[in-house]
């Protein structure tokens, strides 16, 4: 199938039926969150795959009882940076140049640019610009399930506090973001899955400018 027929398969899956996801596919969707684009490369998010079901009990109160988290196979978590520091971003680079086997001061000017914008921006808007990249992650993943015919249910519906308090984040510099359960849908106790797909009709989505 194409991404386009992929895409019209999918839907938010309001009701899973405990069906474990094979790993190779969680696999798969784990890896195309991590091959996303970000900005300058930095990727300021990390990725939490949760299947511990005692744990997928602690957070499901805290997801506002939504029954995806405990009725899905595998819990999502994207958590972004709390903030960009010139060691975190100094970081990144020496990797990425390490690899690529070129000299570490490849970067240097580039590195010293991109802090001397991002630093008087201060710590407000270094989070939420992390979050943003996060959210190109995630979207992919939500195209991978897809094409997986993994059902995914993106949520922003939760504390992200108290999330953060029970993974401890705080401790790693992070904050949640977003979530998103994995699963199986069950077709018998879903009112969304029989309901026609709508989205903004193409020409009023898209306004061509030549």
């Amino acid at each position: 199938m194409s991404l386009l027929e992929d895409l019209n398969w999918r839907y938010a899956t309001k009701k899973m039926n405990g069906q474990a996801v094979p790993q190779d596919k969680v696999d798969y969707i784990v890896e195309a969150a991590r091959l996303a684009p970000s900005s300058s490369g930095l990727q300021p998010y990390r990725l939490f795959v949760i299947s511990n079901k005692e744990l997928l009990e602690k957070i499901q109160p805290i997801a506002f009882d939504q029954a995806q988290i405990t009725d899905g196979s595998h819990l999502l978590v994207w958590a972004a940076w709390d903030g960009y520091s010139h060691n975190s971003i100094s970081e990144v680079f020496e990797k990425t140049t390490s690899e690529r086997g070129i000299p570490k001061e490849t970067m240097d000017d580039y590195k010293t640019r991109l802090w001397g914008m991002y630093e008087p921006l201060g710590n407000e808007w270094h989070a939420t610009h992390a979050a943003k990249q996060a959210y190109i992650s995630f979207g992919l993943a939500i195209a991978a399930a897809a094409e997986q015919k993994v059902d995914a249910t993106p949520m922003e519906g939760f504390n992200n506090q108290a999330l953060d308090e029970l993974l401890g984040f705080a401790e790693k510099g992070l904050k949640s973001v977003v979530i998103l359960p994995l699963g199986y849908r069950e077709e018998s106790g879903d009112w969304l899955l029989n309901l026609k797909k709508y989205r903004t009709p193409k020409d009023e989505f898209v306004t061509e400018i030549k």
